[in-house]
């Protein structure tokens, strides 16, 4: 009679975690029952629970940066205890690399990580961007409507100019317009170990200010074992994949050597959105005593057929959703074949860590970019005045414009040096300071390469240059002191910019302007330890941020754009149990004199944007984790927010070029949804077999601050279908079959827009674009591991 209620009981498992020379907790280790993919983090005093565990053998492997990991097995069929003794570790670890920007596991921010396994599960050749669509507050958007090719992401309304980015602490934004393009890095996600996402103004980090959110990459870490991988992938639109990943493992104890190739085409949703992508990664790595030295080597090239402006609002709701303008030549329907992005982007990176004393660690890197490339368009009937070129008479008749088509080109350099240093005296005490030393060199040049009319130019016919220069010096400080259920956490960063670039003076000349800005952003907060698994944080954070290249040379001396200004605070409760992970994080981001977007695009798709004196962001976002069954888990975030424009003035002009003004006196912050949720349903019928059901879910947005209906994206509501099976034959470690189905329910949906309203006949008229996202298709994907 006792046997059913034997088999159905459940106990746990608890202990301390201490440092086996000074005996202090050790706060924040991460404690993993492998066998269920189950962790927790040890709290203030260094204690850990594991709650509701059926009986039987379990393994469990503690690890803490700077100590040696160790592992222990236990067999439960009660209530257990079981203590961790760590011990100082001789050996650097590369998470030193990237530990100086991130959050710690119980640090008073917002933030997600993801762990290769979570990456390599969605890494089916969609942009870098679509990892991060179920973590909280996100809106992924694809140009092309497939997933690959431009792609795009905002967190809490921000879009990628307000994105920190950094790969191996290393910043990745453009240094002019700050914005982050991964298709100059395709398929990166298959050379990345884990990435952090930070919510809100976060930890100091180097390069462009996190006004919004940040994103931390740490690229491939140490492999002890040699390795050969192909990740190939096919699917709608002509999409193919291929990627090879080849590794040397640990070589004579000392060294490992790792790299990877993909290729990858996709004929894009929309019309003539096609999309050709190459990339490349290269690393060697020599791991001594108490140093490890990693040259990384890699970068990309993406020629993508223009559809940076979307789909006509019209077309799109007269079923033409795929109708691209760009490349249009004349009334019988002839396009401009080669209307494409052509770019190459190339990385170097030196990373150095070493361990000072068991107490004192150093991380430091080099790096250079190199990137250059050009857009090519077709103009029709430009007026050559524009270009410089003086007007032609043939036959008696002036020549005053012409169809051409041009190529505008960027070609730049982007170096310098990032450090810092980890001091940890004690369990309790969590020092660092760093910065970093960042030099840009842009040369922006632009080329006629032919005229429908005769114009006496030579090919090539450069007809502007100009040159940009960019330097960025920061240094931060950041420390974690325990103090029994109670963790204080202090930041401070000094940042200072200087940049010069070709602008309009005072007398609406353009000559060489100069600019530098001085940013003091410091940052305080507190977390207090509940319960041995949960905890109740808060904190504050100031954040300055620059504006970007567009808004400076559309500018003169009398009306530069200021600097933007941010005042965080959070607050939230986080919660971590054997079988249940939740976590409820409010925010209040009051903004002084925020650049918004007016929802309009310049003529290569960037956002136009104008300084308003007041506007905030309030919200809560709620995400969590349940195992429902031993085989069902349901994964969910959600975010409910409030996002205001005080006294916003919209400037129109009118059919004569008059302008027209309108005065709004509470409006909502163009692209900022009240209401983000997701949701992932994962059921495994058999081991190594997942089946999981991916929703997302983005209510109405508006196009510019004025809260039109008339300039809106309608809400939408799409789901996904993803299925993973990996099984093993002689001779290969690994089969895996996957096939991801996007949007099963073919939702007619826009993640993405822009707006250009005018004054017609005395009323205002709409011209909008929206970015219709493709209805079901699939991504059917298989790797081999050997």
């Amino acid at each position: 009679m006792l046997l059913p209620v034997l088999a159905s009981a459940q106990f746990s498992v608890s202990g301390k975690i201490t440092d086996q020379q000074t005996g202090d907790p050790l706060p924040g280790a991460t404690i993993t029952i492998q066998n269920l993919a189950l962790s927790t983090v040890s709290n203030a005093g260094g204690k850990y629970v594991f709650k509701n565990l059926k009986s039987g053998n379990y393994t469990i492997a503690v690890s803490y940066l700077s100590y040696q990991p160790i592992t222990k097995s236990l067999y439960v069929d009660a209530n257990s205890s079981l203590d961790f003794i760590l011990t100082r570790s001789h050996k650097v670890t590369e998470e030193v690399t990237v530990n100086a920007t991130r959050a710690s596991a119980n640090s008073p921010t917002a933030f997600t990580n993801l762990s290769k396994k979570d990456i390599d599960k969605n890494n089916t050749g969609r942009g870098f961007e679509y990892l991060l669509e179920q973590t909280p507050s996100t809106v992924v958007t694809s140009n092309a409507g497939a997933g690959v090719g431009y792609t795009s992401i905002r967190i809490r309304g921000s879009d990628p100019t307000r994105i920190n980015v950094t790969v191996n602490g290393i910043p990745i934004n453009d240094a002019e317009d700050q914005g982050v393009y991964f298709v100059d890095l395709p398929d990166l996600a298959s050379s990345v170990d884990n990435i952090q996402v930070q919510r809100g103004a976060g930890t100091s980090t180097n390069g462009a200010g996190a006004f919004g959110a940040s994103i931390n990459i740490q690229t491939t870490t140490r492999r002890d074992s040699a390795y050969a991988e192909y990740n190939g992938a096919a699917g709608s639109y002509g999409t193919v994949k291929h990627t090879f990943n080849l590794g040397t493992g640990l070589l004579g104890g000392h060294f490992t050597f790792d790299g990877r190739l993909s290729n990858m085409y996709s004929d894009g949703y929309i019309e003539r959105s096609a999309s050709k992508l190459r990339s490349y990664f290269l690393s060697g790595a020599y791991y001594g005593k108490t140093s490890v030295v990693r040259v990384n080597i890699f970068g990309g090239y993406e020629q993508t057929h223009q559809a940076w402006d979307g789909v006509p609002q019209d077309s799109v709701l007269h079923g033409n959703r795929k109708y691209n303008e760009l490349g249009y030549i004349d009334a019988t329907g002839k396009y401009y074949p080669n209307q494409t992005d052509n770019y190459n982007q190339n990385y170097y990176q030196l990373l150095y860590n070493q361990q000072i004393s068991p107490l004192l660690s150093f991380s430091g890197a080099l790096h250079y970019t190199r990137g250059y490339g050009y857009y090519e368009e077709y103009r029709n009937d430009d007026n050559l005045s524009d270009y410089g070129v003086t007007p032609v008479i043939i036959g008696g008749v002036t020549v005053a414009s012409t169809d051409l088509v041009r190529r505008l080109w960027l070609d730049n350099d982007f170096y310098g040096a990032t450090y810092n240093f980890s001091y940890k005296p004690s369990g309790k005490l969590d020092f660092t300071l760093g910065g970093a030393y960042n030099e840009y060199k842009g040369r922006h040049y632009n080329n006629i390469e032919w005229t429908q009319q005769s114009t006496n130019i030579q090919p090539d016919y450069e007809y502007s240059r100009n040159t940009a220069k960019k330097t960025d010096f920061n240094l931060f400080a950041r420390a974690e002191y325990h103090l029994g259920d109670v963790l204080l956490y202090g930041d401070m960063q000094y940042r200072h910019i200087g940049y010069s670039f070709l602008g309009f003076d005072q007398n609406l000349n353009n000559v060489q302007q100069q600019v530098g800005l001085n940013f003091y952003n410091p940052k305080a907060g507190i977390t207090y330890q509940v319960t041995d698994n949960s905890n109740v944080y808060a904190s504050i954070a100031v954040a300055n941020h620059e504006p970007n290249r567009n808004d400076f040379v559309n500018s003169s001396p009398i009306s530069r754009p200021k600097a933007e200004n941010l005042k965080d605070l959070e607050f939230g409760y986080r919660t971590a149990q054997s079988n249940f992970t939740a976590g409820i994080n409010g925010f209040y981001m009051l903004y002084k004199n925020q650049l918004v977007l007016t929802g309009a695009l310049d003529d290569v798709g960037e956002a136009i944007r104008t300084n308003i004196a007041g506007s905030y962001r309030a919200g809560i976002e709620l995400n969590g984790k349940v195992r429902i069954a031993q085989p069902l888990t349901w994964a969910a975030t959600a975010t409910l927010s409030t996002n205001k424009v005080k006294n916003f003035n919209q400037v129109l002009f009118d059919e004569n070029g008059d302008p027209v003004n309108f005065h709004y006196a509470k409006t909502d912050i163009a692209y900022s949804p009240n209401f983000v949720g997701s949701s992932t349903v994962s059921y495994q019928p058999v081991r190594n077999a997942e089946i999981a059901f991916i929703s997302k879910y983005v209510s109405q947005q508006y196009l510019d601050n004025t809260s039109s209906n008339d300039r809106a994206l309608p809400h939408y509501f799409v789901n996904d279908v993803r299925l993973n099976y990996n099984f093993s034959i002689k001779g290969v470690k690994n089969i895996g079959i996957g096939l991801l189905v996007n949007n099963i329910f073919s939702a007619k949906y826009q993640s993405d827009g822009a707006t250009y309203p005018g004054v017609e006949g005395g009323k205002v008229a709409n011209y909008n674009y929206w970015f219709a996202q493709a209805p079901v298709n699939f991504l059917a994907s298989l790797n081999l591991k050997f």
